[in-house]
């Protein structure tokens, strides 16, 4: 039986599928509404399509080294209870082992567990913990040798904040020390140098605002406004920033010291960006 528009927008009203899987249902049933409407059900996307309107701002990171790669993920919950959840856990250990292999998140998205695409294991799973999920984001890193740290850790490379650092040299333990540093102290890029443009230019103009309010000549204005940026350049860079462990060293020469160069680095919170 040939299924139609109108067939799938009446699934769909009946339901709350998405309009590929009313389709897919229909297909799969010949057309029959009645044995669609069961087979959604049964693959939990019926239930999935009504909470997928939520806000997942909870749930976990999740990191993946291997010597000179590592990528970090970020799977949400809607609530903290199901992030703490053994089966959650595993989807996103599960969704991890792959992360490493995929180019990007579309990529890791049409990866397959126990052969169904990622996509559709996150959707089936939603009807199985009963709350909104999402794989909201990955990113990649590479160096000589790249190390982590995740906080607040419910299992094994899993926690609420991750941090990853690229390094480049033998002193893995300073480096992992460093990644520690990254999560707890949220730096904005690894140097002044890689600070975006519009943002660099943003805080220029308020220094200087500020500044010319005191009344001071132009030639003093232009040496506070510089004063300022280095101690912005302080709070927002890795490398500028004083080391949690010795607030007399910067990151910059407790890695000379230790003999690495540190490359790159990345820091995931869950949640963070979204509008609770």
């Amino acid at each position: 039986m040939a299924v139609t528009a109108a067939m799938v927008k009446q699934l769909r009203e009946m339901t709350g599928a998405g309009i590929m899987d009313a389709k897919r249902a229909l297909v799969e049933n010949n057309g029959d509404s009645e044995a669609a409407v069961d087979w959604l059900r049964k693959k939990g996307l019926s239930t999935a399509a009504k909470k997928a309107g939520r806000i997942a701002a909870e749930g976990l990171v999740g990191i993946r080294m291997d010597g000179g790669a590592g990528v970090i993920v970020e799977v949400n919950s809607e609530t903290d209870f199901v992030a703490k959840n053994v089966e959650f856990q595993n989807l996103v250990t599960d969704i991890l082992s792959l992360a490493l292999e995929a180019s990007d998140l579309e990529s890791l998205r049409d990866c397959e567990i126990d052969g169904k695409p990622v996509n559709d294991v996150v959707t089936e799973k939603i009807a199985t913990v009963g709350e909104n999920l999402s794989l909201r984001r990955m990113e990649k890193i590479a160096g000589g040798g790249v190390v982590g740290y995740v906080h607040n850790s419910p299992a094994p490379n899993l926690g609420k904040i991750g941090a990853l650092v690229a390094y480049e040299g033998e002193d893995g333990e300073t480096a992992r020390k460093i990644a520690l540093h990254v999560a707890a102290s949220k730096p904005m890029s690894l140097s002044e140098d890689d600070i975006p443009a519009e943002a660099l230019e943003r805080e220029r103009n308020v220094l200087a605002d500020q500044a010319r309010e005191s009344g001071k000549p132009e030639a003093v204005i232009e040496k506070m406004i510089a004063g300022r940026l280095r101690k912005y350049f302080e709070e927002v860079t890795l490398l500028n920033q004083k080391y949690i462990f010795d607030q007399d060293s910067t990151v910059r020469s407790i890695a000379e010291k230790a003999g690495i160069e540190i490359v790159d680095f990345l820091r995931f919170e869950v949640g963070e960006g979204i509008e609770k």
